[in-house]
């Protein structure tokens, strides 16, 4: 049976995920944390291969398909990533909580267009959640530090 591009790239992230995750295995724990610099990335990494691993198996089980026309939206995807990169470029100005909420809405609404007042209210209060849940999981949980904006101090 022949995989398809889905099963090479899980393949390829299987792969990548393997070795960074025995790269992981060298790190040495320090004795002021009581959880070692390698936990959390064991746990992503973890994650990366199970579901990297599940994508071949699908790939491999399914029936072959027939070849379709795909309808490829390269101009989204540059979108996408000039959207990531502002957010990334704006953290250190804006701090976590406003650079996350300004972002989430705009990528929710670059990805799926809000029609009418309803729409943007659904686009407002989806970022104000996925801020709110993010900041309180990470920064009072886990205990992560998020990056305070240097114009804002937020």
């Amino acid at each position: 049976m022949k995989l398809s591009k889905d099963g090479w790239t899980g393949l390829a992230v299987l792969a990548a995920s393997l070795v960074l995750f025995g790269l992981t295995l060298d790190l040495k724990p320090s004795p002021l944390v009581p959880i070692g610099p390698g936990f959390y990335p064991r746990i992503v990494l973890g994650i990366t291969v199970v579901l990297a691993a599940s994508l071949v198996v699908f790939d491999f089980l399914a029936p072959a398909a027939a070849p379709k026309s795909e309808n490829l939206n390269y101009r989204l995807v540059f979108i996408v990533f000039v959207v990531f990169g502002l957010y990334v470029g704006a953290l250190p100005y804006l701090g976590f909580r406003i650079a996350t909420a300004v972002f989430v809405a705009a990528l929710q609404a670059v990805l799926d267009a809000p029609k009418g007042a309803r729409g943007w209210i659904r686009v407002g209060v989806t970022a104000l959640v996925t801020t709110v849940v993010c900041y309180v999981l990470f920064e009072r949980y886990l205990q992560v530090l998020l990056p305070r904006g240097r114009w804002t101090d937020f």
